[in-house]
């Protein structure tokens, strides 16, 4: 499988999670995801995508400093409803990594473990989103700003002509380069795109 190198070059974000090590899934329940990870499950790299997972990462570990965050342990908020703009894309990506869902998730084992009700929309945030220990009830909400790396000019005309059918080989493959220039740029700035607030 071919992708651009940059994902390698992604920090990886490393969860201990207490279902997997109750089942025998993963030594002492470690688990690791990349970004490669998520974006084999949303089928694609964007702004969006790489916006979602930055923030993750900054999140857990504002809200672990130096423990190891707990997988199914972590509320994520967002102020969108989960149909509005690309709230749900967010959430997809969000909750592959901490193990939140809204109703769709495992149910537990005898009180412990549960997945479900980890994720509201809807909420009186004024943020991109609020994750929270269930343990401790700590917070931390974060900003999101993609448009401190800006397009490249070309790439608006580029996606024109893809969306019209229009474009050549040549095109496709500049387009292609282009839009995953920006998202390696926001990767490689996430001080610069991600905020605490």
């Amino acid at each position: 499988m071919n992708y651009p190198k940059f994902f390698d070059e992604v920090e990886k974000i490393v969860l201990k999670d207490d279902l997997s090590d109750f089942l025998g899934v993963f030594e002492d329940g470690i688990v690791e995801f990349n970004y490669l990870d998520v974006v084999k499950s949303a089928g694609h790299s964007c702004p969006t995508v790489a916006g979602a997972y930055l923030m993750t990462q900054v999140a857990l570990k504002e809200l672990y400093k130096d423990e190891i965050p707990k997988r199914g342990e972590i509320f994520v908020s967002f102020k969108e409803d989960e149909k509005e703009g690309v709230a749900g894309v967010i959430a997809n990506v969000m909750g592959q990594i901490t193990g939140a869902t809204c109703t769709t998730g495992f149910k537990g084992l005898n009180g412990k473990f549960k997945r479900y009700d980890l994720i509201n929309f809807n909420d009186n945030i004024s943020s991109s989103a609020k994750f929270k220990r269930v343990d401790t009830g700590e917070t931390v909400e974060l900003l999101y700003n993609p448009n401190e790396i800006p397009f490249e000019p070309k790439t608006q005309e580029l996606m024109q002509k893809m969306m019209q059918n229009q474009a050549s080989l040549e095109e496709k493959q500049e387009f292609g380069s282009l839009w995953q220039d920006r998202v390696r740029k926001i990767l490689q700035n996430k001080d610069k795109v991600i905020k605490v607030v």
